[in-house]
Parts: C-alpha cells; structure tokens; sequence
C-alpha cells in the first residue's frame, strides 16, 4: 500500500503564499507523475500542476506564473509553492502520484479569504 499525507494548507489572505507538501510512504517501488489537483464547492475536481520524473512541469493556466511545483524524488516528494494567491484559489487541494495506478491523499484545506 500507498498512503500520501499532505500538510501546509490554512486560511491566508488575498496576496498571500502558501507552501503545500506532500510525502508517499509505503510500498514505493517507482513514482512516475507527482502532482497536485483541487476541488473548490460544487465544482469538479481540477489539475493545477504536474511534474514528471524528469522534471518537466505543467500548470493549469489560471496558476501559471503564480505556483510552482517542485519534486524531491529521493525523499518521495512534491512541493506546491503558491504565491499572489485570490479567493478563487480556495479549494481542497489534492496530492497524486502515479505508480502502476494514481494513488490519492486526503486532501488539505487552502482558504483565501480576508
């Protein structure tokens, strides 16, 4: 088993930045795409950012030039910093990675609001 565990979200004002971690343990063999998605209320669940093993990253175009993602492969995790931030960021953001099969964490809370 897979277990992601997010941590870093809270309550920021408009402006402000947040930095949202996230680390696999369990049975890690070999993570492919790390990266992070979010679900604000009544809407569907989105990609913001991916990154691959490379390092190539792609960004949803509502965040470009405002977040960025970043991956410590040995340590088996993906950093989202998120700067200039608005209340249409406020969101659950989710951690995903895949690893033969996307595996998912619980979430982490990210509100704007002043």
């Amino acid at each position: 088993q897979v277990q992601l565990v997010e941590s870093g979200g809270g309550l920021v004002q408009p402006g402000g930045s947040l930095r949202l971690s996230c680390v696999a343990s369990g049975f890690i063999v070999k993570i492919n795409d790390m990266g992070w998605y979010r679900q604000a209320p009544g809407k569907e669940r989105e990609l913001v950012a991916v990154i691959t093993t490379s390092g190539t990253t792609k960004y949803a175009d509502s965040v470009k030039g405002r977040f960025t993602i970043s991956r410590v492969t040995a340590k088996n995790t993906v950093y989202l910093q998120m700067s200039s931030l608005s209340p249409e960021d406020t969101a659950v953001y989710y951690c995903h990675m895949d690893q033969y099969r996307p595996y998912w964490g619980q979430g982490t809370q990210v509100t704007v609001s002043s």
